[in-house]
């Protein structure tokens, strides 16, 4: 299936809405466009465990699909994960543990000034 006609900001709406379902924490947003051709947008949220991170991953992959995406890919979900990634072509989420977020610091590694939901 190929991707429709959603827009990245579209994608980036609907992927923050299903974070905010399932209470995801702390969601930032980083428009990495300029600084890349792979996506325009980087989603980063924080689960209270390895199996909200889970959920959190999948709720995201399962709605985009509702809303006629298909996700290019998922990595981590199903391993009991401290970070589970949903390709959502024009914009990644990245869904990780307090303590996954903190070592990897997406935030700082991207360099941009991320803006807060």
């Amino acid at each position: 299936m190929s991707q429709p006609n959603l827009t990245a900001d579209q994608i980036l709406a609907f992927a923050v809405e299903a974070l905010e379902d399932v209470k995801g924490d702390k969601i930032t947003v980083l428009n990495v466009g300029n600084h890349t051709d792979m996506m325009d947008f980087m989603v980063i949220c924080t689960g209270t465990s390895k199996r909200h991170v889970e959920s959190l991953g999948q709720h995201v992959f399962e709605h985009l699909k509702q809303k006629g995406l298909q996700p290019l890919g998922s990595e981590g979900r199903g391993m009991s994960s401290d970070w589970v990634l949903v390709d959502l072509h024009d914009v990644v989420v990245h869904v990780m543990t307090e303590e996954a977020r903190a070592f990897y610091d997406l935030e700082k590694l991207w360099d941009i000034k991320p803006e807060v939901l």
